[in-house]
């Protein structure tokens, strides 16, 4: 291996001698226990000596980023409408295909709908991923998540027995403009995560704000794309006034805190000029 070779060719020479693991599926390591090294990464850059151990780990079979997101938004828009549509299946052949009383379940729709047609959109058109796949493995425990928690967020909300938030339209009405503010807030923070992989590079950049005012929130901390997305889904709460939903969404805080605080810690590790008074994911706070 020559001196100059990206850790991607010497993947690409590992699959020629061993066709079965393919360039997604290997791990290469300097150390057993270390961390994967990275595609653009050049041998004679890394701590090694005229000769190198690189340690090999198989990943297992991979699955495409864009198919693993297609895969699981598709499911919770659908499976949403199999209860607002109230199939026989679901509440009985007494409340076969009637509408709700109540306006809020059909802004409830809209809105659910709303989000995970925003998602497919950004999949397609918007992200741009550091890493090109993952496990396939984890394509069963995630479609898992977001599909049965879609059901059982539909089950209550479009039941038959439910009832509209306490306070009426004034709940509602601010819950609408919650949910769309933090949902355009979502939509700029990866329109300007996606620009700094305009031309390709898989190298971390920074994020810094830019001339759209939802893109400020980075002035305060690493993650504002997990902050509005944690917005929406407490405005929608709000709307439904409906415990599934706000389980849902502390389960989402949870999750997407961990994710901020990684993101947070590899920011602070590879930028020494990393802006010291950002939070991960709660400005001032967390």
């Amino acid at each position: 291996v020559e001196p100059k070779a990206t850790i991607r060719e010497i993947r690409l020479m590992f699959h020629k001698l061993y066709p079965r693991w393919y360039p997604a599926r290997q791990s290469i390591k300097l150390d057993p226990k270390g961390k994967s090294l990275r595609d653009e990464e050049i041998l004679q850059h890394l701590p090694v000596g005229t000769t190198a151990t690189l340690y090999f780990k198989d990943l297992g079979p991979q699955i495409g980023w864009t198919t693993v997101f297609l895969i699981e938004y598709t499911g919770p828009l659908f499976i949403y409408f199999l209860f607002y549509f109230r199939m026989t299946f679901v509440y009985g052949l007494d409340e076969r295909f009637t509408s709700s009383p109540h306006p809020v379940v059909n802004l409830a729709c809209i809105c659910h709908s709303f989000h995970y047609i925003k998602r497919l959109i950004e999949t397609v058109f918007v992200h741009r991923f550091s890493r090109g796949t993952m496990p396939l493995r984890n394509i069963v425990k995630n479609c898992l998540y977001y599909w049965g928690f879609a059901a059982w967020l539909a089950y209550y909300i479009n039941h038959p027995l439910y009832t509209p938030p306490s306070y009426g339209k004034k709940q509602i009405n601010f819950a609408v403009i919650m949910f769309l503010l933090c949902e355009a807030g979502n939509f700029s923070i990866h329109v300007a995560l996606s620009d700094l992989r305009r031309n390709g590079s898989k190298t971390c950049k920074i994020p810094y704000p830019t001339k759209n005012p939802f893109t400020w929130l980075f002035f305060f901390v690493s993650c504002p794309n997990y902050t509005y997305e944690v917005g929406t889904w407490i405005s929608f709460t709000i709307m439904t006034q409906c415990v599934p939903v706000g389980l849902f969404t502390l389960l989402c805080f949870i999750q997407m805190t961990i994710w901020a605080k990684d993101k947070h810690c590899t920011y602070l590790r590879e930028f020494k000029d990393y802006p010291s008074h950002r939070m991960p994911i709660i400005p001032f706070l967390l």
